[in-house]
């Protein structure tokens, strides 16, 4: 096995590839928040109804979460092709990979949030209740503040598997270091590219999950 040349490395192309990786995440991030939050809202309060067609629309909408979480990112991708381009007008690139890693993530994070607000204090929220408490102001001054330790953990745990999707739409042409790592590590031979990318997609998912942890640990009531 040869010896490892990493003066083969473009750091140019690699600086432009980690930009492009931060966009997609941090894009995709904001949209899923936007999306998937409300989303796992809904899908809190209809599982607690016992009107049976707002119990239908749980079902449906929990079969369609259910659906989009379990098809592979890859699929994914090449399937909403014909929306990306409806939404983006491409469907490659950082622009093309947007809204499919929001369509990948968003149910995955609304799935995350239900069960956040799942695990607050009965106790509490009936206690507000009590006191005459509308159901939007229980979700808006109970449910977000009590869950909002285990909120920000899913949505740590979302912002790292963006970074796995982003690497996973490099395969199908969608920018970023996933796209360097499999046009010069698998294509190419060059492993030293392949390395230099993993270690600053590992970097990067460690300074998400270390952020993450401390405003857990911040939000968290001693």
């Amino acid at each position: 096995m040869s010896e490892m040349d990493f003066s083969k490395v473009n750091w140019d192309e690699m600086r432009i590839a980690t930009g492009d990786t931060l966009l997609m995440m941090g894009y995709a991030t904001l949209f899923t928040f936007l999306i998937g939050l409300p989303l796992g809202i809904l899908l809190y309060s209809f599982s607690r109804s016992n009107h049976w067609f707002i119990g239908l629309i749980y079902r449906i909408l929990s079969l369609i979460v259910n659906i989009l979480r379990s098809v592979p990112f890859v699929i994914l991708i090449v399937a909403l092709i014909p929306l990306t381009r409806a939404i983006v007008g491409v469907s490659m690139g950082v622009q093309g990979t947007i809204p499919p890693l929001v369509i990948g993530a968003a149910p995955f994070f609304a799935r995350l949030v239900e069960t956040a607000l799942r695990e607050v204090d009965r106790g509490v929220i009936e206690a507000s209740q009590a006191m005459g408490a509308s159901p939007l102001q229980v979700i808006r001054k109970v449910l977000l503040p009590e869950a909002l330790p285990g909120l920000i953990a899913g949505m740590t745990i979302t912002a790292v598997t963006l970074v796995s999707y982003t690497a996973m739409s490099g395969m199908v042409g969608g920018g970023g270091l996933g796209d360097l790592a499999i046009r010069y590590g698998y294509y190419r031979y060059q492993m030293e590219v392949m390395i230099v990318s993993v270690v600053f997609m590992v970097i990067l998912v460690q300074l998400l999950q270390m952020i993450g942890d401390r405003f857990v640990i911040y939000f968290t009531r001693k």
